[in-house]
């Protein structure tokens, strides 16, 4: 064993890896992003890494190692787990041959995400054993034992940390590379009575599955995973779990001895460890994100084990229902519910706070001129616009205010056919990015052409996966594990579902970008637009735009059109900020002076 110090994301791979993992694949999504990035950076060559069009192709692709006797991992965050759902739920019943972590970060707050949605409710809907660390550490180790809970019961288990545990760092322990796991998968082992789903087979599939997770709960609650930390002479005591444990923790430092209850595996519940726990005490508070699920298992233990403990937590008022906790709010929960003084406040509460800085698309980003484009050619028509998860979201904001409505990956290809079937005179447009076209989106546009939807697809190509930090697609041409691949063309593809019209334009020639749009909006029917042109992040860019400030009027047009961050108003005076501009030319075409030049290509 030595020391290293790692990002939560990094241990959790470190740990899989020491495990004897085989095949991990997955979607990007903040904040699990890194955990398959780590593994692919640390890849010796044995290692299989694939991001995965989608979390419910990740999923399936694991599946299949995972039948061959490979130890597999799956990564997602909370809202890929709905798209992985349907075979989730199949797998649960199916079971697995080699070990199989389903690991699904939750962000509590939302810090980066549409919901905070509790991935411990989808453990006990499908079934299947969930282990929630509480710090990277214990990520590291956790992720180890689950591998060997998984391969012993044949069953995915799921792995569920959330954002602070996922980036925060520490200095951890972890194995020697003489220490860690080799796994040989055996093969896949021709057996449809186990293999091939059918009603008769779920049916004993869900009995074994609910006596094994009876048994489980027994073996949780002495696996040393679920901690009981009694106090003599307290009748008060804290259950609490995750993140949330170290904020307890650093509220009771020394305070008065209190009963302390961590669980690490939610589902199934421990209900031996939470009996002895439970036992003795008048009163519990639960702390916990995001939903009440530990105190509702508390309540329903004390219901059947005849024990008189009063629970509290969120469905008692004494816990905020929503949003992440954090030490200050935990430590004042805590005060509340013991009766001591309310935590004095530090140096760091009289710190005033920082200035509210609003997303915005990055200066030169070509998503920009896209919705630009979009907007002056439809000026003074009844038109919709449907938007979809990345970085174009940005997009509903001022000035552009371009996007109607984002729902989930793909939808606003539907969502556009759904209002378009009732304001047939209206002009629907649906905007999305290269990565979510081929993650969620065909399968809408497929729909529109058999349907015969009166639609506008836009597709913004910027040749990456750009919110999530870079990570390569089907039509980048080149994969997770270093190879250079054919390109999945979205022309042809759109034209091989049918699309009659497709017509490809770089956003940043806006004249040429607005009469494209006006001419292929015009037709009935199916068409597209994919609007071609990097992520500004990946290029290098051109010279900064210059200002003539001889021909510039001050109008602000290029700042109230745009809504670039490289365009800012100094001493009174539309400037360009150098630092940001990449001379995308955007400004300059706008501008109705020809006030703004440069951006020529640099040295």
């Amino acid at each position: 064993m030595h020391k290293e110090f790692l990002m939560g994301n990094a241990a959790i791979a470190r740990g899989a890896i020491a495990a004897g993992l085989n095949v991990v694949s997955g979607y990007p999504g903040t904040p699990s992003t890194e955990v398959l990035e780590t593994a692919a950076k640390t890849n010796d060559g044995s290692l299989y890494v694939e991001w995965s069009v989608n979390e419910k192709a990740a999923l399936e692709l694991g599946a299949g190692a995972a039948y061959s006797g490979a130890r597999t991992m799956v990564t997602m965050k909370q809202v890929g787990l709905n798209v992985a759902s349907d075979p989730l739920m199949s797998l649960a019943y199916i079971g697995v041959k080699g070990g199989m972590v389903i690991l699904v970060a939750d962000d509590p707050g939302p810090i980066s995400s549409q919901t905070e949605q509790d991935t411990r409710h989808f453990a006990s809907f499908s079934k299947l054993p969930c282990f929630d660390p509480s710090s990277v550490q214990e990520a590291y180790d956790m992720i180890q034992t689950a591998f060997e809970f998984s391969e012993k019961y044949h069953t995915p288990v799921l792995f569920r940390p959330t954002t602070r545990v996922c980036h925060g760092y520490a200095s951890i322990e972890v194995k020697d590379e003489s220490e860690c796991i080799k796994n040989q998968p055996e093969g896949f082992v021709r057996d449809p009575s186990k293999w091939v789903i059918f009603p008769r087979l779920s049916y004993a599939a869900h009995m074994h599955i609910e006596e094994r997770n009876k048994e489980l709960s027994d073996v949780f609650s002495d696996s040393g995973l679920n901690k009981v930390c009694p106090a003599k002479g307290c009748k008060k005591g804290i259950a609490t779990h995750g993140i949330s444990y170290t904020y307890v923790s650093e509220a009771l430092e020394g305070k008065e001895n209190v009963s302390v209850f961590k669980v690490g595996t939610p589902f199934p519940f421990p209900e031996k460890a939470a009996v002895e726990f439970l036992t003795g005490l008048d009163e519990v508070l639960c702390i916990e994100e995001l939903d009440p699920i530990i105190e509702r298992e508390l309540t329903y233990v004390c219901g059947k084990y005849g024990l008189s403990t009063k629970i509290y937590g969120k469905l008692t008022g004494n816990v905020k229902t929503a949003g992440e906790n954090t030490c200050a709010s935990v430590a004042e929960n805590i005060a509340d519910f013991m009766g001591w003084e309310k935590p004095a406040k530090t140096a760091a509460d009289d710190v005033p706070p920082l200035p509210v800085r609003p997303p915005v698309l990055c200066a030169g980003c070509p998503h920009r001129a896209s919705f630009y484009a979009v907007k002056q050619a439809m000026k003074g028509k009844k038109s919709v616009f449907c938007g979809d998860i990345g970085c174009y979201t940005l997009g509903n904001a001022m000035p552009l205010d371009m996007v109607d409505t984002c729902l989930c990956m793909g939808a606003g290809v539907n969502i556009t056919q759904g209002i378009g079937k009732i304001e047939p005179d209206t002009n629907c447009f649906a905007f999305v990015g290269d990565s979510t076209f081929f993650a969620s989106a065909i399968t809408g546009v497929v729909n529109a052409v058999y349907n015969q939807a009166d639609m506008t697809l836009v597709v913004l190509d910027n040749s990456t996966t750009a919110m999530t930090g870079h990570q390569p697609h089907p039509g980048t041409g080149r994969t997770m594990m270093g190879q250079v691949v054919d390109k999945v063309n979205i022309e042809q593809v759109l034209r091989g579902i049918g699309v009659q019209t497709v017509e490809t334009v770089d956003p940043l020639k806006l004249e040429e970008a607005v009469a494209c749009v006006k001419r292929v909006s015009a037709e009935k029917g199916v068409k597209a637009i994919i609007f071609k042109s990097p992520c500004a992040v990946l290029i290098k860019g051109k010279a900064p735009a210059v200002i003539d400030h001889e021909k510039c009027v001050n109008c602000k047009k290029c700042i109230n059109s745009l809504g670039c961050p490289g365009l800012v108003i100094k001493d009174g005076k539309v400037s360009i900020e150098a630092s940001l501009c990449t001379g995308c030319g955007l400004c300059s075409q706008v501008c109705p002076f020809g006030a703004i030049g440069g951006g020529e290509d640099a040295e």
